[in-house]
């Protein structure tokens, strides 16, 4: 049936506020240890320097370990957590990506409504719904102005689900926030019409909740795409997926946003960040609300975590008309975000020693490159030396830092600035220095994707995808007004922090 927001949801939503008051204040005091009965498990990147002291995370840093600390990591080796100590070393371990957590088996069953917002697309809805609906929570579907109406009430129906019709198209943010207004349990999860969850999948994501910190678990979303050339390039690049291994979730990070393609999030969290009454930023009517919602949890203290041992199926588009253009939908969000959270989307980031190493090099200056490189590792290497700590690796490091940075000069040559790479590749001398620019970072990704497709064909679609984000990450920018979005951000730390 059709249905809209009545005051009291709106009281019941303020109750659920009252309710977790607790997790409030606990957010509040964001050094909380990691509670009672849960375990932590190294990162594959973190290694031990010494009896004292780890490097890893992310971003990398050295953490050393007072007696105190040793004794809550010899607690921690042997079992979860039971001791105030332990709790808080686990939290330092996993705020900074060092460690993960495993959070205690649970026997109650999540309270948790299911939204999915949809706008047309009732043929991937419906495959949406038999999925979601297995599993027996609450549905709330939000109809975001459809153009057949019908045929998504008939879908809503056909799976038991409560329907939320808006009468104008507002995208989205829009959609999930009528979705949110329309329920009342602690937790809520955003499921999108084109995705298709696994059975239980919540109930494996909601364990984390048992820390009151957390706001968000994200599961690894991985892409359905046809046996074609759009489709095995998708297959090997969506952006949507975040990898096979556990992080927390922050800006800066290695895993640095969540989609809300498929997200649970707890309530109380979504009230403390809502603005003016919506969680999600209506002005982000395109692409980019999700990015910016979980960095307004981030900022407000709360965490949230990336789990991959749960995989959400997303169907992709089936031509490169669609596949170009979600990616230059997607571009068009990256100005609104940097005025929004300045700092946090920077196109290209560089460090100036691997950035002179690589400048140098590309000017065809082998001897200043090694100069370079060398006073890199000389400076990094005194910096780590100054802390007390052991030489975690510089010169691997600084070389790992030199070749990122030829990676990313590259990919932001081939989204902002493809003319005049192709200017520059007009005069004589400057070919081979372009070239690599242009193909280097695109064969080097389709080395780790050689059995998906040949190299022509993943390079040609590397350089389609690149134009057409760029194409509009500028379009955003001309329309915001702000060129925050494609300047460079220049810092000086190199080496790991302590």
């Amino acid at each position: 049936m059709t249905a809209t927001p009545d005051p009291q949801r709106t009281e019941g939503r303020l109750r659920n506020a009252q309710r977790h008051e607790g997790v409030l204040q606990c957010v509040r005091h964001a050094t909380a240890p990691l509670p009672a009965g849960f375990r932590i498990t190294l990162d594959e990147s973190t290694r031990r320097l010494s009896p004292t002291s780890w490097y890893g995370g992310s971003p990398a840093r050295i953490v050393r370990l007072t007696p105190a600390g040793r004794a809550a990591w010899t607690e921690l080796a042997n079992g979860p957590v039971t001791s105030a100590a332990a709790g808080v070393l686990a939290r330092r371990l996993t705020d900074a990506g060092l460690a993960h957590p495993e959070p205690p088996a649970s026997t109650n069953a999540p309270d948790v409504t299911v939204v999915v917002p949809v706008h047309d697309r009732v043929d991937k809805l419906v495959p949406c719904l038999t999925a979601v609906a297995r599993d027996g929570h609450p549905i709330v579907v939000v109809d975001d102005a459809s153009r057949d109406p019908g045929a998504v009430a008939r879908a809503a129906r056909r799976f038991g689900a409560r329907l939320v019709v808006r009468p104008v198209n507002g995208g989205p943010a829009a959609a999930r926030n009528t979705g949110i207004d329309a329920s009342d349990t602690e937790l809520v999860a955003f499921v999108d019409s084109d995705c298709v969850p696994p059975p239980g999948w919540i109930a494996a994501l909601a364990r984390h909740f048992a820390d009151p910190l957390v706001a968000a678990v994200a599961p690894r979303v991985v892409p359905v795409a046809p046996d074609s050339w759009a489709g095995r390039y998708t297959r090997a690049t969506f952006g949507l997926d975040l990898g096979e291994t556990p992080a927390a979730v922050a800006p800066g990070t290695r895993v640095a946003w969540a989609p809300t393609a498929a997200l649970v999030l707890r309530r109380a969290a979504l009230a403390a960040v809502a603005r003016d009454g919506d969680v999600l930023d209506p002005g982000l009517s395109v692409a980019g609300e999700d990015v910016d919602l979980v960095w307004r949890l981030h900022e407000a203290g709360w965490r949230l975590r990336f789990d991959p041992t749960v995989h959400v199926r997303h169907l992709e588009p089936e031509t490169w008309r669609g596949l170009l253009h979600r990616r230059f939908r997607y571009g068009t969000s990256a100005a609104p975000l940097a005025l929004r959270h300045p700092g946090n989307v920077p196109p290209l980031v560089l460090f100036p020693w691997p950035a002179a190493t690589v400048a140098a090099a590309l000017a065809r200056r082998p001897a200043l490159a090694a100069t370079a490189f060398a006073i890199s590792v000389l400076t990094t290497r005194q910096a780590v030396r100054h802390t007390g700590q052991p030489d975690p690796g510089v010169t691997r490091v600084m070389a790992n830092a030199a070749y990122r940075t030829w990676l990313g000069v590259g990919r932001y040559g081939t989204q902002y600035a493809l003319p005049v790479l192709a200017a520059l590749a007009a005069r004589r001398g400057h070919r081979t220095a372009v070239a690599s620019l242009v193909v280097g970072p695109a064969l080097a990704e389709w080395w780790r994707h050689r059995h998906t497709l040949d190299p022509a064909r993943f390079v040609l679609g590397r350089l389609a995808d690149d134009l057409a984000y760029g194409s509009g990450v500028w379009a955003g920018s001309v329309t915001h007004r702000t060129a925050a979005a494609l300047l460079p951000s220049i810092r000086r730390r190199t080496h790991p922090r302590t």
